[in-house]
C-alpha cells in the first residue's frame, strides 16, 4: 500500500489544532511479517539513497525528530536509519545543555553540529527545545543568563520562531533539506507504555517520577506544540505530525517521507570526465596483466 506522505504534512498557512490530528490511522501493513517486508525495502531504497546523496556531495539532509516521553523517537531513528551507513551520518541527542552551551545564543550547540554535504545529520530533541520545554518550564529561561529585557520581553517567542524559520531558509538556500518530525502520541498511548516500562525490568531505566511530572503538564506541552508547529512549518522546511500509537505505523511513514524528500533532490553519481576515463582504462590494463 502506498503512502501518502502529504497528508501528514503541516502546510505554511496551517493554524495546528493538535486534537484535529491522528494519533493513530489505519494501518499501511496487514500483518506484522507484511510490515517487516515493507520496512525492509524502504530501508534498502533509503541505503541506495544516502550513497548517491554522499556521492553527488552537494546536500546534506537534517531529520529533527521531537516528542512528548514514550512517543518511540528512539525506536524510530533505530528501525528506519537501520541500513544507513554509519560513516554518512550522525545522530545527536540533546539534552539538558552545559554550562558552555549556555554562554552563547540558543541556536549555538544545535549548528556546531549540523551535516556536512553528502551527509545525513538526525537531531533527536534539538534547538527546538527551546520554544518546547523551556516555554513550559520559564525557570529554565531564567537560568540562562539572558538579559532582562529579553526576558521580560511578551514576544520572546515570535522572536525566537522567527530566528529558527531564518535559519532554517540560510540552510535550505546553502543545500541542506530539514525534515522535522511530530511524533504525535495520545495520552492514553504514553500510560500504556509507562506502565509497561515500570513492569520490564530492562526498561525501568528509561522511567522516573519526573516523566510523571511532565505528563501532568499535558496541556502545556500541547499549546507549546501547536503555536510551534504553525510558526515553523513551512515549504522548504516541513514538520510532519506522524501518529504515533502504533510505532510500526509511524516508522513506515517517517521511512517514507525520507526516500520522498531525497527522491525530489536532482542527484547523480558523478561521471568521470575525458581524462579520468583514459586513466580507468590504463589501470585495468595493469590490473588484467
Amino acid at each position: 500500500m502506498k503512502i501518502d506522505s502529504r497528508q501528514f504534512r503541516v502546510r505554511e498557512e496551517d493554524t495546528v489544532r493538535l486534537k484535529e490530528w491522528p494519533t493513530r490511522v489505519k494501518p499501511f501493513y496487514k500483518s506484522k511479517k507484511h510490515y517487516e517486508k515493507m520496512l525492509a525495502e524502504h530501508v534498502a531504497k533509503l541505503s541506495d539513497r544516502q550513497s548517491l546523496l554522499y556521492a553527488h556531495n552537494r546536500y546534506a539532509l537534517l531529520l529533527i525528530f521531537q516528542a512528548l516521553d514514550a512517543a518511540g523517537k528512539d525506536g524510530a531513528i533505530k528501525h528506519v536509519m537501520s541500513g544507513v551507513n554509519p560513516q554518512g551520518c550522525e545522530v545527536f541527542s540533546f539534552k539538558q545543555p552545559s554550562a558552555e552551551e549556555l554562554k552563547h545564543d540558543f541556536l549555538w550547540r544545535t549548528t556546531r553540529r549540523l551535516p556536512e554535504r553528502g551527509h545525513i545529520g538526525i537531531f533527536n530533541r534539538s534547538y527546538y527545545e527551546e520554544v518546547l520545554i523551556v516555554r513550559v518550564h520559564p525557570e529554565i529561561l531564567r537560568g540562562q543568563g539572558l538579559p532582562d529585557e529579553i526576558l521580560t520581553d511578551d514576544k520572546l517567542w515570535e522572536h525566537r520562531y522567527r530566528s529558527i524559520v531564518n535559519l532554517e531558509k540560510h540552510l535550505h538556500a546553502n543545500g541542506t533539506r530539514i525534515i522535522k518530525f511530530f511524533l504525535h502520541l495520545s495520552k492514553d498511548e504514553q500510560r500504556r507504555r509507562f506502565l509497561a516500562r515500570i513492569d520490564d525490568p530492562d526498561k525501568n531505566w528509561k522511567f522516573s517520577r519526573a516523566d510523571i511530572e511532565e505528563r501532568g503538564r499535558w496541556k502545556e506541552y500541547r499549546q507549546a506544540y501547536e503555536a510551534c508547529l504553525t510558526a515553523t512549518s513551512t515549504t522548504i522546511a516541513p514538520w510532519y505530525v506522524v501518529p504515533a500509537d502504533d510505532k510500526e505505523n509511524a516508522r513506515l511513514i517517517i521511512s517514507q517521507v525520507i526516500l520522498d524528500t531525497l527522491g525530489e533532490m536532482k542527484m547523480s553519481y558523478p561521471e568521470p570526465d575525458k581524462g579520468h576515463r583514459k586513466e580507468l582504462r590504463a589501470i585495468r590494463r595493469l590490473l588484467e596483466r
